[in-house]
């Protein structure tokens, strides 16, 4: 017995990183995933055996038409949504003098708007079986000042996400629909490697004076655990809830 059989998904952002760890942990206890990104070489590279499970879709997360495309998809081929994962999101490091009004907008797009798009498309299919589990990847950024790396506007973006959250879980528990969140400390991933750290360990150096938890950093898979105890019936109580996977940083 997987820990969501027969349970259907939607993940963003799944062709690398924690996106990416997600769809295998899922696939691997018994969950059928859309998997959705813009890069689809990527994504059909690492599902092409793997098509009965994980449908690869293409989907610009600022695009409402792509997501009613993605949301009729799933729909169509599974017959359900019962999961929705909204992990995709773009950091650009500009501290608010710095970042202009384009950069600005362009970050509450990809890491808010997205959100809410996700939430508007996919919440009307979970009310009609009356029950549904959404999943959004904020970060520390949203609750520690300075987590940011002097990232302004995705700091905002990712406030707006926790509150956007918290808002969606008390307006649709009468569905039975929970909502809840995740928050990522430091995490190895491929935008952390694109800077020239090649290990957790090494990651975790910087981290020392900051993060009390050795190896003082996480990896991918930290966070797809937390994604995968909240999409699963496991949290069958739990709504607008803040679950922080970051070492300890938040706590001093």
């Amino acid at each position: 017995m997987g820990r969501l059989d027969n349970k259907v998904a939607i993940i963003t952002g799944a062709a690398s990183g924690m996106g990416l760890a997600a769809v295998k942990l899922f696939a691997k206890e018994g969950a059928k995933i859309v998997a959705t990104d813009i890069a689809m070489e990527n994504l059909k590279e690492e599902f092409s055996n793997q098509q009965e499970n994980v449908l690869t879709l293409k989907l610009d997360v600022t695009s409402e038409k792509q997501w009613k495309d993605v949301s009729e998809q799933a729909q169509k081929n599974y017959g359900k949504i019962d999961i929705l994962v909204n992990n995709a999101g773009v950091s650009v490091h500009k501290s608010l003098l710095d970042e202009d009004l384009e950069g600005w907008n362009k970050a509450l797009a990809l890491n808010l708007t997205s959100v809410w798009l996700g939430m508007k498309t996919v919440i009307p299919y979970m009310q009609k079986m009356n029950k549904g589990s959404i999943v959004n990847c904020v970060s520390l950024a949203a609750i520690v000042g300075g987590a940011d790396s002097g990232a302004a506007a995705y700091s905002a973006a990712k406030g707006g996400v926790r509150s956007l959250t918290k808002h969606a879980a008390i307006n649709f528990a009468d569905s039975h629909i929970r909502v809840n969140s995740v928050y990522p400390g430091a995490i190895l991933t491929g935008a952390a490697k694109k800077y020239g750290v090649t290990s957790q360990e090494q990651l975790g150096q910087a981290f020392v004076n900051t993060i009390p938890l050795p190896p003082h950093a996480g990896e991918e898979n930290d966070i797809a655990y937390a994604y995968l105890y909240l999409a699963s019936d496991e949290s069958k109580f739990v709504t607008g809830e803040e679950l922080i996977v970051d070492g300890g940083w938040s706590s001093q």
